[in-house]
């Protein structure tokens, strides 16, 4: 999963994005634990930023309140530890 997110953000770089959505990638119907994609696509995509300008946004598309909060959360505690 970690390589999805890294290789969907190195080609919208490649391409000159300036912004890349990305769903709760296998969490649906084929039920990957949403804490475990949760914490591994927040830092897949804040470990990219770190040492690329694109894409400049990065949105993390949810469809339930669960999923909202792990985001939130895990987003929280990342950014606020740097």
């Amino acid at each position: 999963m970690a390589n999805c997110y890294r290789n969907s953000l190195t080609i919208a770089a490649q391409h000159n994005l300036t912004s890349i959505a990305f769903p709760g990638i296998s969490t649906g119907i084929y039920g990957y634990p949403k804490p475990e994609a949760t914490t591994i696509a927040v830092r897949e995509v804040l470990a990219f930023l770190e040492t690329h300008e694109q894409p400049a946004e990065v949105v993390f598309v949810v469809f339930d309140g669960e999923t909202k909060r792990l985001y939130e959360q895990e987003l929280t505690a990342k950014t606020s530890a740097q």
